[in-house]
C-alpha cells in the first residue's frame, strides 16, 4: 500500500503540470500576436480639415512693373539777368497755385534802370514835339517859297527820327517793366513743389533753374508691358499698385489707364502703359512699383490658399484618399482671390483635398478629418487628440 502511494503521487503531479502548461502556451501567444496587429493597423498623422474645389469667377489681370513719375512737370527758372535772390516764399512739399509768388529778387537796381529809361523816354518826347513843330511851320510856308525844298524835307526827317527814338525809348522803359514783373517768380500752374534749388543771397543767371514743380499734383505709373499683352489692355481699365512698404501692410494703390505707349522697345520687347493715380495717394514719383491691369473675368477652379503645399520648389496639394489616406499631387498654381488661389490642373471628379495640417504630411499619411470650427487654429497634432501618432 505504502509503495502504491509512492507511485500515485508523482504521476499525478506530472498530469498537472502538464494541464498548467497547455493552459499558458494559448494565453502567451495571443499576448505576442497583439503588438502585431497593432503596429498593422494604419495610424493617423493629424487631425485636419477638408475642403472641395470650387469654381469661381475671376479677374484676368495683366502683371507689370514700372516706376511712378510726375504726370507733367514743370521748371521754373529766372528770367532775369544778374540780379540776387532776396526771399523764397516756398519749400519742397508746398502745394501752389497758379501765379503764386515763390520767389523774388532784389528789383532795386531794376528799378533805377528804368528811373533812367523813362527820363530818355521823356528826353525823346521833348525833341519830338520841337521837331514836330519845326516841321508844322515849314510845311506851313512851303507854298511861299521862304524855304527851299531841301530844308522843308529836311524839317520832316527831323520829325520821323525823333519819333522813333520816342518808340525806341518806349520800347526800354517796357522792357525794364518787364524785368521788374519778373523779380517776382510765379508759378506757371498749380501744382506740388517737387525741387528747391532757389537760396537767399544767389545771383541768379537767365534760365537758371529755381524750382520743379509737379503739374497739379498729379502722379502716373509707367508700366512695363509686354508687347502681347497691348492687345488686351483698353484705357478706362483699372489697375492695382502694390507700393514698397512693410511686409505686415503693405500699401496699395487702385488706378485707371489712360493712354497706351505708341511703341514698343525693340531691345525689350517692352511697351510703356501710362496708368493715372489719384490724388493723395501714398505713391510718390520715383517710386518703383509692381501691380496688375484688370483685363476681364473668366472661370476659374479655386482651392483655399492654405491647401497648397510647396515641396522642392513646386505647389502641390493632397487629396483625401480611401481609409483616410492622402496623396500628395503636384499642381500649377494661378490667380489670387482674397483666400483662395486658382488651380490650373484639373483634379479628379469629386476630389477633396486637406486644407489645415496639410503643411505637415507626407505623401501616404493617415489623418483624422474633423469640421473647421475654429479657422485661425493650427491644427494640433495626434499626441493631443484621441487618434495615435507615429
Amino acid at each position: 500500500m505504502t509503495h502504491f502511494r509512492t507511485l500515485l503521487i508523482p504521476a499525478l503531479a506530472a498530469t498537472l503540470l502538464t494541464a498548467c502548461g497547455g493552459g499558458d502556451k494559448p494565453a502567451a501567444a495571443d499576448k505576442a500576436s497583439a503588438p502585431q496587429a497593432a503596429a498593422s493597423a494604419p495610424r493617423a498623422a493629424l487631425t485636419v480639415t477638408v475642403a472641395r474645389p470650387e469654381p469661381r469667377v475671376l479677374a484676368q489681370q495683366v502683371a507689370a512693373n514700372g516706376n511712378v513719375a510726375a504726370w507733367q512737370e514743370a521748371i521754373v527758372s529766372a528770367n532775369v539777368q544778374g540780379l540776387r535772390v532776396a526771399d523764397v516764399k516756398v519749400n519742397v512739399g508746398d502745394v501752389v497755385r497758379a501765379g503764386q509768388v515763390l520767389a523774388t529778387f532784389d528789383a532795386a537796381p531794376v528799378r533805377q534802370d528804368e528811373a533812367q529809361a523813362q527820363a530818355s523816354l521823356a528826353e525823346a518826347e521833348a525833341a519830338l514835339a520841337e521837331a514836330a513843330g519845326n516841321a508844322a511851320r515849314a510845311a506851313a510856308v512851303e507854298s511861299s517859297g521862304a524855304l527851299s525844298a531841301q530844308q522843308i524835307a529836311q524839317y520832316r526827317t527831323a520829325e520821323k527820327t525823333a519819333r522813333a527814338r520816342v518808340q525806341a525809348a518806349r520800347a526800354v522803359v517796357a522792357a525794364q517793366r518787364l524785368r521788374l514783373d519778373r523779380a517776382e517768380v510765379r508759378a506757371p500752374d498749380a501744382g506740388v513743389i517737387s525741387a528747391r534749388s532757389a537760396t537767399v543771397g544767389q545771383v541768379a543767371d537767365n534760365g537758371t533753374e529755381l524750382f520743379r514743380l509737379v503739374r497739379r499734383g498729379r502722379l502716373e505709373w509707367r508700366a512695363d508691358v509686354m508687347a502681347e499683352d497691348l492687345a488686351r489692355i483698353r484705357p478706362g481699365q483699372a489697375a492695382e499698385l502694390t507700393l514698397p512698404g512693410p511686409p505686415d501692410a503693405v500699401p496699395r494703390v487702385q488706378g485707371t489707364v489712360r493712354q497706351l505707349g505708341p511703341t514698343v522697345d525693340p531691345k525689350t520687347r517692352y511697351a510703356t502703359v501710362y496708368v493715372d493715380l489719384p490724388a493723395g495717394s501714398l505713391a510718390r514719383a520715383g517710386m518703383f512699383a509692381s501691380g496688375r491691369i484688370d483685363v476681364g473675368e473668366s472661370r476659374a477652379l479655386t482651392v483655399p490658399q492654405e491647401a497648397i503645399v510647396m515641396r522642392d520648389g513646386f505647389a502641390h496639394v493632397l487629396l483625401m484618399q480611401p481609409g483616410d489616406a492622402v496623396r500628395l499631387q503636384r499642381v500649377r498654381t494661378g490667380r489670387l482671390a482674397g483666400d483662395r488661389i486658382e488651380l490650373l490642373d484639373a483634379l479628379p471628379e469629386g476630389a477633396t483635398v486637406v486644407v489645415r495640417g496639410a503643411a505637415f504630411l507626407n505623401d501616404g499619411d493617415h489623418v483624422r478629418v474633423v469640421q473647421d470650427s475654429e479657422p485661425n487654429q493650427a491644427p494640433a497634432p495626434a499626441s493631443q487628440a484621441p487618434a495615435a501618432i507615429k
